[in-house]
């Protein structure tokens, strides 16, 4: 058996170690920030408020107004010779619900919808996570938001923070017993890896129960008082479908399976999607194969990853604070000693696993108990009423009258589930009756494509995404079709910042927010998950972004070979050759239209040009 590695890390902690260390288990001073009515939390308060599943924001929309009121505010106090008094910040909260794999009721469904309503902005934003965001909420709705979800088993505890966040598994509802043990072994997971502290229960909750069988421990045992480094992420595969992105988690599970029986799952580990633009010690990371485990052995041996990485990952640098850099700098070998040693007993050896997909799980689908599951395509994943689609009144018409369960995916769509056949014809007239139409066809752009929210409020976005992502699809998907590929399987994911919630380092193609309407164009990954993308050009307006992939796409319809997918043609030719021809190619296009209004200034003739 391979020795213990050297001591953990003892270098000076970062000061949101010192916050997390002195926080009396995540309570800190978040009950005396309740308790004012007026303005946010503190910097310490608002590290220790992502544990409990809520971020501190701003409308940043609205920022540029203030500042201009107040300098007018100034100005106006100076002259008057009295300093005019400072304005104070709008905050508003994000709150995300932890949902393992993805399942709600639907009684548990309409409290959301109902909070989206009273407290939030209106709306619900389904994660890649398989978890609901509200947003908007004010902090005097805080604790009855939390009260409310409660009462429907519901919690938000460690949906964020340096923790082990949301467990998501494949979330199609079909009754098989590898799907019924892999979204036990899900919850399994995830209860035992919660925070035992009882400063959520103390905070908002008055210490009532969170769920039966809760612990009332107060220290904990797998975490410590200083919980992990960075945020931990598992994820389960079903054989063949990697809907979950199994590759870019800390921990991933791939089942294996023998006909109808599950014989146990490969351990992947130190996947992970941020990044750095300034940092080149900063990279996306696919996972590494560890082994093969048995069921009964899951809990010991994900606990046991979760603890090497709280022992040994960097608490100096946050921006190094990963699993995946731990495992980089370790190396795989040096990692699975570490582990094997813990346990007192070696792995068995990866086995070979059936070729992935990246299933959406869409459409009406028999579940295998003579009931069905609608799953509807949900752009960027925010439910919301428009003056066409009236989303979010659908679904909750349909909750309510048919009481289906309802399941988030990590493609950020949903499936209404345990539909009986009969129920179908009415399912989906009462879903026309609200403009949501289950057969609209839809392309494979749109359907592959996935933005993080960004603007307006989340405070790391440099860049525009949700935004702005469906009018660059709809332009893509016209140029594909005009290029004979609208039937070709093309991911898109965009993102305002280069943390990588939507995962864009592995699609086909990717937008990555450099700055206010700049990016960076990444091209070559693969649309199951499977393959890193690659840089491709840099600092991209965003008005740019079409043409520059149109002519990607117009390179690769002449020079594909047979049925060569658009990320496998991207890594065979190279970014420097397709660099070189599309520049070509754009700038044979400039001439010829140089007269000629845009195709962006003809789609919006008549009307204000989006910003």
């Amino acid at each position: 058996m391979a020795e213990k590695s050297s001591k953990p890390n003892t270098s000076k902690p970062n000061k949101v170690e010192v916050i997390k260390s002195s926080s009396d288990y995540l309570r800190g001073g978040i009950a005396e920030g309740l308790a004012k009515a007026a303005g946010g939390f503190d910097e310490q308060n608002v590290q220790l408020l992502k544990f409990h599943g809520v971020y501190q924001q701003e409308n940043r929309d609205e920022r540029q107004a203030a500042r201009a009121a107040q300098a007018a505010a100034t100005t106006n106090g100076a002259e008057d010779g009295v300093p005019a008094a400072r304005a104070e910040k709008e905050h508003s909260f994000m709150l995300r619900t932890r949902l393992p794999g993805g399942h709600l009721t639907a009684a548990q469904y309409l409290v959301h919808d109902a909070i989206a309503d009273r407290f939030a902005n209106g709306t619900l934003r389904i994660t890649t996570r398989q978890c609901f965001q509200f947003h908007g909420l004010l902090k005097g709705d805080l604790q009855t938001t939390l009260r409310e979800l409660n009462e429907t088993l519901i919690t938000s505890l460690a949906a964020c923070g340096d923790v082990v966040r949301n467990v998501i598994c494949c979330p199609a509802p079909l009754h098989e017993p590898i799907r019924t043990q892999i979204e036990a072994v899900t919850r399994t997971i995830s209860d035992h890896l919660l925070p035992q502290t009882r400063a959520y229960h103390e905070l908002w909750l008055d210490g009532e129960k969170l769920y039966d069988g809760e612990k009332a421990a107060e220290d904990e045992p797998i975490y410590g008082k200083s919980y992990l480094p960075r945020k931990f992420k598992i994820a389960i595969a079903y054989p063949g479908d990697n809907c979950v992105d199994v590759y870019t988690q800390d921990i991933g599970l791939v089942a294996i399976a023998d006909g109808s029986t599950l014989l146990g799952f490969n351990v992947l580990v130190g996947g992970g999607m941020g990044m750095n633009h300034t940092k080149a010690d900063t990279f996306p990371r696919l996972g590494d194969p560890l082994g093969f485990i048995t069921p009964d052995q899951v809990v010991a041996v994900v606990e046991q990853i979760v603890m090497i990485q709280r022992d040994y990952g960097n608490r100096t640098d946050r921006k190094q604070a990963r699993m995946k850099y731990l495992i980089h700098n370790w190396g795989i070998e040096r990692f699975r000693s570490e582990l094997e040693a813990r346990l007192g007993r070696p792995l068995q050896p990866f086995r070979a696993m059936l070729p992935l997909q990246n299933e959406l799980h869409l459409g009406w689908q028999e579940q295998g108990d003579g009931r069905w599951f609608l799953g509807l395509s949900v752009e960027n994943g925010r439910v919301a009423d428009t003056d066409k689609r009236r989303l979010k009144s659908g679904l909750r018409a349909v909750v309510q009258v048919f009481q289906p369960g309802v399941r988030l995916t990590p493609n950020h769509d949903l499936l209404l589930t345990d539909i009986l056949p009969e129920q179908r014809a009415a399912v989906e007239a009462l879903l026309r009756s609200y403009g949501v139409h289950v057969a609209e066809p839809l392309s494979n752009i749109q359907l592959f494509s996935m933005a993080c929210v960004a603007l307006p409020t989340c405070g790391l976005a440099v860049a525009e995404a949700e935004r702005a992502l469906p009018q660059l699809v709809d332009e893509l998907e016209q140029a594909a079709a005009r290029l004979g590929l609208a039937d070709e399987r093309i991911s898109v994911r965009m993102t305002g910042c280069p943390n990588g919630c939507a995962r864009p380092y592995v699609a086909d193609v990717a937008f990555v927010g450099r700055s206010a309407d700049q990016y960076l164009l990444l091209v070559g990954g693969q649309s199951n998950g499977t393959r890193l993308n690659t840089a491709y050009k840099d600092l991209v307006h965003r008005h740019d972004l079409v043409a520059e992939v149109t002519a990607l796409f117009d390179h690769f319809r002449q020079e594909r070979r047979g049925a060569e997918s658009f990320g496998d043609f991207c890594l065979r030719v190279g970014v420097d050759a397709l660099r070189a021809r599309a520049d070509r190619y754009l700038a044979a296009r400039s001439d010829d239209t140089s007269k000629q209004p845009t195709a962006k200034e003809q789609r919006y003739a008549g009307h204000s040009l989006p910003t």
